[in-house]
């Protein structure tokens, strides 16, 4: 079925390109391309694939748009703050080409609907920011020979490329093992700049339409890296690697696995388990100031985060110099004092317990929640961020 009126005068531009024209136009229409993340990356990909004629997409995501989203998550506005983001989203690219079908699914992508979810589409796009939905989606696209469109960000850096493995290395290749839990912070510690997720992104959506076309030189083979602050690309070339547990000679995965046991993150219950002798409820920290106990409360937040919020009498040490394990760092604190630290959401603080009682500290504790359960439960003119 050819073109209608509306769709060349909608796709001229394309349509005057060689590269394209009408028969890559049609080809556009009918791909169906499955976006996991409506957020920061899953943004741009979507709106312009959308506005690019893709005839299917669909949306994979469980979270519900968020103000602090609004920096970078274009999606998005204010009118949908509280909304499930699928269904945002929806209704955003619905606004922008309604001839594309978006399919949703309101759901936490795992091993036991990856490969149903994955089977009617012809590429894979990760605009994921964890490293358990990479390494499944990265086998789920494998197992399935599709190819797998890979984009990270962080602070002022972002990368991109394309991982096939009927034509060259997959993200296993690059990256065999994972990274030990909590060494590479989230956007949500680390920050990041509102605009890079638009420029990686569209490289993303860049990398897709080229594929469904046929032309030009795609990322496979190749990791590109952006530095927003120098405004530099630079590129590595990646290899197949022959002994890879999922693309490889002789493979060993051959089924999806426990990606977040591979990551080596612990369950839910395994993890309330382990942080239940390590931590405090905000409130009971409150008692403490409150009352007359002697103690020292520790922010081991960055000082650009402490600028923004602070509870009044914290010493501020970054978990940064705490880990260090160097007493120069530690503000003269001592291993007989009582000591509770706190950070944003009560994960880096948790961290810096550890290192504290590997150093011989041993009455050390972390606020639960960090400074948003100290928001939320205690002082809502603390803000949140």
């Amino acid at each position: 079925m050819g073109l209608s009126q509306d769709q060349i005068a909608r796709y001229s531009r394309h349509l005057l390109l060689p590269e394209v024209g009408v028969e890559g136009q049609e080809k556009l229409c009918n791909a169906k391309v499955l976006c996991i993340g409506t957020g920061g990356l899953g943004s741009p990909l979507g709106l312009y694939l959308a506005a690019a004629g893709i005839g299917t997409l669909g949306l994979v995501d469980f979270d519900i748009v968020d103000q602090s989203n609004l920096q970078r998550q274009i999606m998005h506005g204010e009118s949908t703050v509280g909304k499930l983001k699928v269904d945002s989203a929806k209704d955003r690219l619905a606004d922008m080409n309604s001839d594309v079908e978006v399919i949703t699914y309101n759901t936490r992508l795992s091993s036991e609907n990856a490969m149903e979810i994955f089977k009617d589409y012809d590429i894979i796009v990760d605009g994921t920011d964890n490293f358990p939905t990479r390494y499944l989606a990265n086998d789920a696209a494998v197992l399935l020979g599709k190819p797998y469109i890979y984009g990270c960000i962080l602070r002022f850096e972002g990368q991109a490329s394309v991982f096939h493995s009927k034509e060259g290395p997959c993200y296993r290749c690059l990256y065999p093992e994972p990274p030990p839990p909590g060494l590479v912070p989230s956007c949500a510690e680390g920050g990041v700049l509102g605009v890079l997720p638009g420029i990686i992104g569209l490289i993303q959506a860049t990398e897709v339409v080229k594929l469904i076309l046929g032309k030009g030189e795609t990322l496979v083979g190749r990791l590109m890296i952006f530095d927003a602050l120098a405004t530099k690309f630079r590129e590595m070339k990646l290899r197949k690697d022959k002994d890879c547990p999922v693309c490889g000679e002789n493979p060993t995965i051959t089924e999806l696995i426990d990606y977040e046991r591979f990551c080596g993150i612990p369950s839910a219950a395994e993890a309330e388990a382990e942080n239940a002798a390590l931590e405090i409820p905000a409130e009971e920290v409150k008692l403490k100031l409150d009352g007359s106990s002697k103690f020292t409360l520790v922010d081991v937040r960055e000082p650009s985060e402490y600028d923004i919020c602070r509870i009044d009498g914290s010493v501020l040490i970054p978990l940064g110099l705490i880990e260090e394990m160097k007493p120069k760092n530690l503000n003269g604190l001592s291993q007989n004092d009582e000591i509770i630290l706190h950070c944003k959401a009560g994960v880096r603080s948790l961290k810096a317990v550890k290192a504290l009682k590997k150093m011989g500290f041993e009455n050390v504790k972390s606020m639960a929640g960090g400074i948003e359960a100290w928001s939320d439960n205690i002082d809502p003119s603390v803000p949140k961020y």
